[in-house]
C-alpha cells in the first residue's frame, strides 16, 4: 500500500479546479471499506450497503473544514454508514424486519472529530482553565495539569538532524523524563516554549536508536516517527498488511444463539438489554462503549480509583454509561466484578495487550466460563500497535494515538501538508475516535454472530490498523490542500514538530470556528443537566440515524466512578433521544 491521492471525477467549479464533495468521497470510502472487511461482516450488514445517503444541512456538510491533508472526515462518515448497516441488521434479527434507509449527516462527523475540543460544561471546554474546577482530578500523577510533566509527551528532534521521536510520559510523566536526564518536576518552568526548549534539549542527547533502547528499558510508549514508506518496510509493517481493518473470529467455545433480551426500558433501541463492561480509559476504546451506548446497551465503565485518566475526556466518552470504580487486585472488588461477568454480554478491553489477561481474564477463560452458563461472550480488544492475532513485532507495545499516528506516517502527511519538512501530530484526536467507530462496528458483528450462530467472539482492532486504512485512502486533490491552505488561519501554518497536540488543535479549532459556524450550531450539538458534574453538558448530537430506529442516550454524563458497581436500577431519560 502506498499513499495515493485519488482522482476525482467531480464537477468544475472554476477552470482548473475540480470542486471536492466530502459526500461523493464518503461513497467511495465506504465502497472501499467493504471491500478491505467484507471477510469479518455477516453478508446481512452488506445488503444494507445500497441503502445508505451521506446528508448535509449546510455548505460545512459537504466541505472539507479540517486543516488536514487526510480523508479523516470521509472515512468517519464511512464507518458510520456501516454502523448503521450493522444496527439495520441486528434490528432484523429481533424480528422488526422493514425497508430501512441510513442516514450520515456530514456536519456531525466533522462535528465528533473534533469532540474532545467542543465538549463543555456550562461553555467550559478543555482549554479554559476554569474547567479544571468542575472536574473531579483523575489527574492522579500531575502528568496532564503540569505543562512541563504534559509535554513529556511529544515529537523531538533526535540529535541526528531530520530524525524525529515521539516520547510519551503517558498518565505518569516521570519514567519518560528520568529516561531523558530530565527531573520528574521543575515547578520554576511554566513557559510553554521554555518547556520545549528544555525537554527537545534533552531529546537530542540522543539518537532514534537509542530512544529506542531507552524505550524499551524503561517500558515508555515511544516511537520513531516514521513515513508511511518507512512503516511498510517495517516487519511490523509487513505483518500488518496482512490483516483487515478489524478482525472476528471465533473463540472456539460452543454455546447456542442467544436472542435478545426483551427490554425492560421500552426505548425502541436496537441494543437494548445489552450488557456491556468497558475496561478502558482515555478516547479511543471508551468511544466503541459510547457508541453501543448510544444503540440501547447498557455499558458500565469500571476504572481503578488506583489509575490515572484524563479527566477532561471523561466528560465527552462517559455519556449514556454507568461508571463504577473496582480494583481488580483487590479480593472484594474482583469478586464484585466476577458478579457483574456472570451477566456480561460484551467486555471492552482497551489496555495494552496482555494487561486484563495478567489479572485473570483471558478472552480463552472468559469463552470457557460463558460456556458453563451455555451463553457465549463477545470480547473487543483495541489497541495501539495491532497484529496481536498474528504475533506482530509491535503487538505487545504500549501506546496512545499520537504514538500511532507517528509511527504510521500520519503524522509526516501533516508535516508536509502544512508546507514543513517535518512531521505535525495532527489536530483533534480523530485517530482515537475513528478507531473507536472501528471498534463499535467489530463489536456489531460480534453480537450478530452471537445471536445467529452462537459461540463467543473476539473482536480486534487497533489505531495503527485505522491509520493504515485512512492511508490507504490517499491525501486529497492538490487543490484541495491549497484550498485549506488559503482559507486557514495563517497562524496554523507556523506550528512546527515540536509543538503539542493541545496548541496544534487549539489553533485549528479557532480556524474551524471561524469558517463554519454551522459545525457547532444547535443542529448538531446537544445539551443536558449532568447531576453528576453539577452542570450543563454540550456534546455532539448521533451523526448516525437508521429508519425505525431510535438512535441516541438516555443518560448525561459523569466522571469515572460515579456509579455503584451494579446492573440494577439504572436511570433512564428518554427525553434526551428526541433532543
Amino acid at each position: 500500500m502506498t499513499i495515493r491521492q485519488l482522482k476525482a471525477s467531480l464537477p468544475i467549479d472554476r477552470v482548473g479546479f475540480k470542486k471536492h464533495f466530502v459526500g461523493e468521497g464518503a461513497k467511495d470510502a465506504l465502497k472501499q471499506l467493504l471491500r478491505s472487511t467484507m471477510t469479518e461482516l455477516p453478508k446481512e450488514f452488506l445488503k444494507y450497503a445500497e441503502r445508505v445517503l451521506f446528508l448535509k444541512n449546510s455548505r460545512a456538510g459537504d466541505t472539507v473544514c479540517l486543516p488536514c491533508p487526510l480523508r479523516e472526515q470521509e472515512t468517519v462518515a464511512a464507518l458510520k454508514a456501516l454502523e448503521g448497516c450493522a444496527i439495520a441488521a441486528i434490528t432484523d434479527v429481533r424480528g422488526a424486519k422493514r425497508e430501512r434507509m441510513i442516514r450520515v449527516n456530514l456536519e456531525r462527523v466533522t462535528s465528533f472529530l473534533m469532540s474532545a475540543y467542543i465538549t463543555n460544561i456550562d461553555g467550559l471546554d478543555k482549554c479554559n482553565p476554569k474547567t479544571k474546577e468542575r472536574i473531579p482530578d483523575t489527574d492522579l500523577n500531575k502528568a496532564q495539569s503540569n505543562l512541563y510533566r504534559r509535554l513529556s509527551a511529544g515529537l523531538y528532534e533526535t540529535k541526528n538532524r531530520g530524525e524525529y521521536y515521539h516520547i510519551h510520559g503517558s498518565l505518569e510523566a516521570t519514567a519518560t523524563l528520568e529516561m531523558i536526564g530530565l527531573p520528574a518536576f521543575r515547578p520554576g518552568l511554566t513557559d510553554y516554549q521554555d518547556c520545549i526548549k528544555t525537554i527537545e534539549g534533552a531529546v537530542r542527547q540522543f539518537s532514534g536508536a537509542e530512544l529506542e533502547r531507552l524505550n524499551q528499558k524503561y517500558r515508555q510508549a515511544g516511537v520513531s516517527v516514521l513515513t508511511n514508506e518507512m512503516y511498510q518496510k517495517t516487519t511490523h509493517g509487513q505483518e500488518m498488511a496482512s490483516l483487515p481493518l478489524f478482525t472476528v473470529k471465533s473463540l472456539g467455545v460452543t454455546t447456542p444463539p442467544v436472542p435478545f433480551a426483551e427490554s425492560t426500558n421500552g426505548t425502541g433501541q436496537c441494543l437494548q438489554g445489552l450488557r456491556v463492561i468497558e475496561l478502558c480509559r482515555v478516547i479511543a476504546g471508551p468511544t466503541i462503549g459510547r457508541s453501543l451506548a448510544a444503540h440501547g446497551a447498557s455499558v458500565l465503565k469500571i476504572t481503578s480509583s488506583q489509575l490515572p485518566d484524563v479527566p477532561f475526556f471523561q466528560l465527552d466518552v462517559n455519556t449514556g454509561k454507568h461508571t463504577a470504580s473496582l480494583h481488580l487486585k483487590n479480593p472484594h472488588d474482583v469478586a464484585i466484578f466476577e458478579s457483574l461477568l456472570e451477566t456480561a454480554d460484551v467486555i471492552i478491553d482497551g489496555y495494552r495487550p496482555g494487561v486484563i489477561s495478567n489479572l485473570g481474564y483471558r478472552p480463552e477463560d472468559l469463552a470457557a466460563k460463558a460456556a458453563q452458563r451455555g451463553k457465549g461472550i463477545v470480547y473487543v480488544a483495541e489497541d495501539c500497535f495491532g497484529g496481536t492475532e498474528v504475533g506482530a513485532e509491535w503487538a505487545g507495545r504500549p501506546g496512545w494515538q499520537q504514538i500511532a499516528d507517528c509511527v504510521t506516517g500520519v503524522a509526516w502527511e501533516q508535516g508536509r501538508f502544512m508546507g514543513l519538512n517535518e512531521p505535525v501530530v495532527p489536530p483533534f484526536p480523530m485517530s482515537d475516535y475513528g478507531t473507536g467507530c472501528v471498534g463499535t462496528i467489530a463489536a456489531l458483528a460480534g453480537i450478530y454472530r452471537r445471536a445467529t450462530q452462537g459461540g463467543s467472539w473476539i473482536c480486534r482492532t487497533s489505531l495503527s490498523q485505522y491509520n493504515i486504512f485512512l492511508l490507504s485512502l490517499g491525501t486529497y486533490p492538490t487543490d484541495v490542500k491549497n484550498q485549506l491552505r488559503r482559507e486557514h488561519d495563517p497562524r496554523f501554518f507556523e506550528l512546527r514538530h515540536n509543538d503539542s497536540v493541545d496548541e496544534v488543535s487549539q489553533r485549528a479549532l479557532a480556524s474551524v470556528k471561524h469558517l463554519h459556524p454551522a459545525l457547532f450550531s444547535s443542529q448538531n450539538m446537544q445539551s443536558a443537566y449532568s447531576e453528576a458534574y453539577g452542570g450543563v453538558v454540550t456534546w455532539t448530537k448521533e451523526p448516525l440515524q437508521v429508519d425505525g430506529i431510535k438512535i441516541g442516550h438516555v443518560r448525561p454524563t459523569r466522571p469515572n466512578g460515579y456509579d455503584k458497581p451494579t446492573w440494577d436500577d439504572w436511570e433512564i431519560n428518554e427525553e434526551l433521544l428526541g433532543a
